[in-house]
């Protein structure tokens, strides 16, 4: 699991913009989900479950600005 997040950080920048569209941007919510289960911290996996369904509706927007200035997916770092 931990070589797919890795995999995920590793992909161009274009490519990580165009996932933070709002309908797509459930492919990051599910590896937030996969990344807070391969390190075993309970509170961010409710987080990050919290993150698909509910919090879809503004999370591309946080996505999208994370990933300018970071390079990387919230919670994916």
């Amino acid at each position: 699991m931990k070589s797919f997040i890795e995999t995920v950080n590793k992909w161009p920048l274009i490519v990580k913009l165009l996932l933070c569209i709002p309908v797509v941007e459930i492919f990051y919510g599910i590896c937030r989900i996969i990344n807070q289960v391969s390190k075993g911290n309970i509170l961010l996996l409710i987080v990050a479950i919290l993150t698909v369904i509910p919090g879809a509706t503004f999370m591309w927007l946080v996505d999208l600005l994370w990933i300018l200035f970071t390079g990387h997916a919230c919670l994916l770092g």
